[in-house]
């Protein structure tokens, strides 16, 4: 285990158990950021290769088909 790992874990031994669902929440939070980062990125990606089908050879192709 990594040394910021272990620090979280000892700061969490430490904070009342009141607070706890806080923390959780928190870290809840910060999964749901990076898997929309993820999710965004993924986004991205697929509208730029669009841009690739966008042009007037595969337009006329497809208007005939």
């Amino acid at each position: 285990m990594n040394t910021s790992k272990k620090i979280l874990l000892k700061l969490i031994q430490q904070i009342p158990e009141s607070q706890i669902p806080e923390v959780i929440d928190f870290i809840a939070f910060l999964k749901i950021k990076k898997d929309r980062e993820i999710f965004k990125d993924l986004e991205i990606a697929s509208e730029s290769s669009m841009d690739f089908w966008d042009n007037e050879i595969d337009d006329e192709v497809w208007d005939n088909v």
